[in-house]
Parts: structure tokens; C-alpha cells; sequence
């Protein structure tokens, strides 16, 4: 894929500085409020001013949030001297940002032509783990994700480390496919899709429901390699085929349990994914994404 020299999107938030170090949780004042009743209880008045001490020494040194433990719930301890980017990381950095703005660029059009606005969602790059604006906290076993809450989509570089080691599904385009579905999942929180989805969670259908919206996702990133054709080199769609094929349900629960379990599907199968996505890759067309009016059986 020709990216490089190309405009990359100012629409991202780079949080790598953190040292990924994640502490507290819910109801913080709680917890903290308990700990100190309980150190004044064992050893005393000194005991407490010892303890505050030492979370001070704790928190200079980057290491504890105070705020994690008097109401501040989750956080992310950080500290900008640790943080060391390599060449490698620096590279993928400068991809994802001319990715995304192809996508801008793409969705803008596309939403203009039905006379909507587009709003470009923030990505936000990271290590470890992130806290998000209302979707909780993140980390980078779950690969990259979208929060329709804060309306950014979340990612560690070290997933296309992951997708090339253990997936098998080495390229930039590859890499560039797994963002481009993630956008699409924002175009669906924009056009209201993906609350639907959401008001059906707990439901009998729920998960035929996610099936439905993730494979509409792979149709939404085949709009975006329709249009991004002028960049494409030999091999570029043979690598999102690939990791479209080793991000599918079956693939991954054979994989890990060496077993299919169809009524566990969230995301479609191998075949699915692909196919829909070369649908939008052939297609281009807004219009014909739509995987919720055709029967279950026939996506």
C-alpha cells in the first residue's frame, strides 16, 4: 500500500507516554476512605500520616494516582521519561494517521452525498491499557475497538505485531483493514445502527444482531479500499483477506478450543467477513451494505 509522504489525520490523540501501570477502580473515594479507617484503627494517627506519605513518594515517582483512591475511579499512571518510541512504532504511528484520514476523506463524500455531515471520530493511540470516555477500560489483548460513547476508536501498535505473529496476517493493508472496520463501526454509531444493536443486548438475538453489525463493518472497510484503489499495490487485497479469514469466529474459537460453537458468534465467520467485505470493495456503495433486512441464514 502507497502511504507513505501522504496527509495523516490531526483527529489523533497519542496517550503512549502512559506507562500502562492501570490502578483503582469504581467507587474510589470508598476504598480510600476504607484503607485509611483501617490503618488509623491498627496503628494510629501516625500510622495514617505515614501511609499519606508514602502514597505522596508513590505518586511523584509516577506510580500512584492519588486521585484513583479519593474519587478519581481508574486511572493510568504516566510518566512522559519512560516513554521511548522506536523506529518501528514510529512508522506504524505515521500509517495509522494517513489511514484515518483516507477514511475522512471517503465519509465526508459519502455522507455529503446524502446531504449528512460527517463527523470524523478521534483515534486513540496507546499502550497497555486506556481508560475510555464511557466504555470502561481497554486494554491491548482486546485489539482495537470503537467507544460509541466518546465516539474515538482505541488502538495499541502492538496489535499489528499480534496480527502478523499470531494471526498470520502480515501487510499494511492488512493493518489498514482492521482500522478501516473499526471506522466503520463510528459511520454506524453516527447513523444510529449501533444503538439498535446495543437496546438488543441481553435479548434471544443479541448475538445474531452483532454478527449482523460486524459484518456490516467489513462492508463499510470495503468502501474504503474501493476507494482507496489508486493506492493499492500487488497483494494489498489478498492481506485484508487474510485478516479478515483469521478474525472470524470460527477460525478463532477452533483455534483456541479446537471446537465451532455457532450460537457463540459475535463477529461472522471466515467466509463471512471476507465476502462482505469484497462486497463493499465491489460495490463502493453505501446503500448495499445493509446485513439486518436478509434472513440470518443467508448473510
Amino acid at each position: 500500500m502507497r502511504w507513505k509522504g501522504r496527509r495523516g489525520s490531526d483527529n489523533v490523540e497519542d496517550r503512549r507516554a502512559s506507562t500502562g501501570a492501570r490502578i483503582g477502580g469504581g467507587g474510589g473515594s470508598g476504598i480510600g476512605i476504607s484503607i485509611l479507617s483501617f490503618v488509623m484503627r491498627t496503628f494510629g494517627f501516625k500510622g495514617v500520616i505515614v501511609a499519606v506519605i508514602a502514597v505522596l513518594a508513590l505518586w511523584k515517582l509516577g506510580i500512584v494516582d492519588p486521585s484513583a483512591l479519593l474519587g478519581g475511579g481508574t486511572s493510568t499512571s504516566s510518566s512522559n521519561a519512560k516513554f521511548v518510541e522506536s523506529e518501528r512504532e514510529k512508522e506504524l504511528y505515521q500509517f495509522v494517521t494517513v489511514v484515518l484520514a483516507d477514511t475522512e476523506k471517503i465519509w465526508t463524500e459519502a455522507f455529503a452525498k446524502h446531504g449528512q455531515k460527517y463527523v470524523a471520530p478521534k483515534l486513540v493511540v496507546y499502550r497497555k491499557f486506556v481508560q475510555t470516555g464511557g466504555c470502561g477500560g481497554g486494554s491491548a489483548a482486546m485489539g482495537p475497538f470503537y467507544c460509541p460513547a466518546d465516539k474515538k476508536i482505541y488502538i495499541d501498535l502492538g496489535f499489528y505485531d499480534e496480527l502478523e505473529k499470531n494471526f498470520k496476517a502480515p501487510g499494511d493493508f492488512a493493518q489498514a483493514y482492521v482500522l478501516a472496520h473499526e471506522v466503520g463501526h463510528h459511520v454506524q454509531n453516527m447513523m444510529g445502527t449501533s444503538g439498535k444493536v446495543s437496546a438488543r443486548r441481553g435479548k434471544s438475538d443479541y448475538n445474531q444482531m452483532s454478527v449482523r453489525l460486524e459484518l456490516q463493518a467489513d462492508y463499510y472497510a470495503g468502501i474504503w479500499a474501493n476507494q482507496s484503489r489508486q493506492y493499492l499495490e500487488e497483494g494489498d487485497i489478498e492481506e485484508a483477506m487474510r485478516a479478515a479469514n483469521a478474525i472470524g469466529d470460527d477460525t478463532i474459537q477452533k483455534k483456541s478450543s479446537g471446537k465451532v460453537v455457532p450460537h457463540a458468534f459475535t463477529h461472522g465467520t471466515s467466509e463471512q467477513r471476507m465476502r462482505w467485505f469484497m462486497n463493499g470493495m465491489k460495490s463502493g456503495r453505501f446503500e448495499e451494505g445493509d446485513t439486518f433486512s436478509q434472513a440470518y441464514e443467508s448473510l
